[in-house]
C-alpha cells in the first residue's frame, strides 16, 4: 500500500524533553558577550550572575522576599541541595507519579532514611491529592516530565500550612502559572522550557523556607556543595550572584539570551499561551485518530510541555518495539527528534511542546507521525 509522504517539513525538528530547543532566533551570535577567560567573581561576572537571578524573579514573577539562587547539577543538585539541607525536622510526605518523583522518595527514604509516608501514582495518573497531610513537609514534582501528568493548579496546598513544600518545577516553570505563596522551595534548570544549556538549577526559597534554614541543623554531615548556611544564617551571597562553585559564563549568558527573548514574548503569560498552542495542536490530532491517545488519563492533569503519547490499536503486539521503531522512522526522516518515551515509561512518544518550540513546527510534524504509524503498520502486515 502506497503511504503518501507529507509535502511539509518542520523547520526545526528537536522535539526534545531535554535539553530542549531553543528559540527559533538563537543564534551562536547570542553569546557574544560572554565574559569568557573571566573570573565569574569580577564585576562583570557578578553582574551577568545578578542579571540572570533578577531577570528570572522579573519574568516568573517572584515576590520580592523570595531567594533565588544559581546552584550546581541542574535541577537535580538543586532538589538534592534542598532536601538535605531542610527534612528531617518534622514529618515528611513524598508525592510520586514518575520516574523523577520517585528518585526523590528513593532519596528521602534510602539516602536520608527518614520515616516517610509515600503516596504514589501509576504513569498517568496523579496521587489524591486531597489526602496530602500539610502540617509534613511536602516533596512533589509540579509537572511530570516522564508521565506527561501535572496538577492542575496550586489551590490543593493551604495557605496556612506548617510543613514546607518543596517543588521540582524543572517542566513546568516558564510554562504554567506557579503559585508562588502556596511554594516554600521551588527548582528548576536552565535546559528545559527556556532551551538553555545542562548544568546549572535553579533555587528559589520562600522566607518560610529561609526561617527552616536558620533554626534547623540536619542530623547528617552537608558536603559544601550542598551548605546554604553558615553560623546559623544564609549565605547570602548565594542569591545574590555569588555561587557555591564556578558556573559556565557561557551558559549564563545562553540563559541571558532566552530571558530576554521570553520577555518579548510576552514574559510568563506569553510562554504559558505558547505552551498551550503547541498541546492544543496535539490534542486536535489525537481527537482525529483513534490510534493514538494521551498518557495523562485525566485531561486537568495533561502536561502542556511534556506530552506523553500511547498507542492504542490492537494491530501492535509489541508496543515497546512499535513505539522505537515509530520513533526511529521520524528521526531517520530528520522532521522529529528525541521524541521517544522515556526509559522509564510505559512505551510510547514524548513531544516537547513547550515555550520555545514554534506551533507551526508542531503542525508540520504531526502528518509525518501519521505516516509513520501507517508505515510501521504496513510492516506488520507484511511481516505477519
Amino acid at each position: 500500500m502506497a503511504i503518501d509522504t507529507p509535502a511539509t517539513r518542520p523547520a526545526n525538528p528537536r522535539f526534545s524533553s531535554g535539553p530542549c530547543a531553543k528559540p527559533a532566533s538563537w543564534t551562536p551570535a547570542a553569546l557574544a558577550d560572554a565574559p569568557l577567560g573571566r573570573s565569574h567573581r569580577a564585576a562583570v561576572g557578578k553582574d551577568k550572575l545578578k542579571a540572570a537571578i533578577e531577570t528570572t524573579r522579573e519574568v516568573l514573577g517572584i515576590p520580592a522576599d523570595y531567594k533565588i539562587g544559581i546552584v550546581p547539577a541542574s535541577d537535580t543538585g538543586a532538589m538534592e541541595m534542598a532536601m538535605w539541607s531542610l527534612l528531617g525536622q518534622r514529618p515528611v510526605e513524598m508525592l510520586a507519579w514518575e520516574s523523577f518523583g520517585a528518585g526523590w522518595v528513593t532519596d528521602v527514604v534510602k539516602q536520608l532514611k527518614l520515616d516517610a509516608e509515600v503516596k504514589i501514582a501509576d504513569y498517568g495518573q496523579i496521587v489524591d491529592l486531597a489526602s496530602v497531610d500539610f502540617d509534613r513537609d511536602v516533596v512533589f514534582t509540579w509537572n511530570g516530565t516522564t508521565s506527561g501528568v501535572r496538577v492542575p493548579n496550586g489551590d490543593f496546598i493551604p495557605a496556612d500550612r506548617d510543613g514546607l513544600t518543596i517543588c521540582d518545577a524543572t517542566s513546568a516553570a516558564f510554562a504554567m502559572d506557579l503559585p508562588w505563596d502556596k511554594l516554600d522551595v521551588t527548582t528548576f534548570s536552565w535546559q528545559k522550557v527556556l532551551g538553555g544549556e545542562a548544568a546549572h538549577g535553579m533555587l528559589i526559597l520562600s522566607p518560610r523556607a529561609v526561617a527552616r534554614l536558620e533554626s534547623y541543623t540536619p542530623a547528617w554531615p552537608l558536603p559544601k556543595i550542598f551548605r546554604l548556611t553558615k553560623g546559623g544564617k544564609l549565605i547570602d551571597g548565594i542569591f545574590s550572584g555569588a555561587t557555591i562553585n564556578t558556573p559556565s559564563m557561557l551558559c549564563v549568558e545562553d540563559y541571558l539570551f532566552a530571558l530576554d527573548w521570553a520577555k518579548e514574548q510576552g514574559g510568563l503569560k506569553g510562554m504559558i499561551a505558547r505552551a498551550d498552542a503547541n498541546t492544543a495542536e496535539v490534542a486536535a490530532f489525537v481527537d482525529t485518530h483513534d490510534w493514538l491517545e494521551f498518557l495523562a488519563e485525566d485531561a486537568a492533569t495533561l502536561s502542556t510541555t511534556s506530552v506523553c503519547l500511547k498507542f492504542n490499536d490492537a494491530r501492535i503486539t509489541d508496543g515497546a518495539a512499535f513505539a522505537k521503531a515509530v520513533a526511529k522512522r521520524l528521526e531517520a526522516e530528520g522532521v522529529a527528534l528525541d521524541i521517544g518515551a522515556y526509559r522509564d515509561a510505559p512505551a510510547g512518544l514524548r513531544i516537547w511542546c513547550g515555550g520555545t518550540i514554534e506551533k507551526a513546527d508542531v503542525a508540520a510534524m504531526l502528518p509525518w507521525l501519521n505516516w509513520a504509524f501507517e508505515a510501521e503498520i504496513a510492516a506488520l502486515s507484511e511481516a505477519a
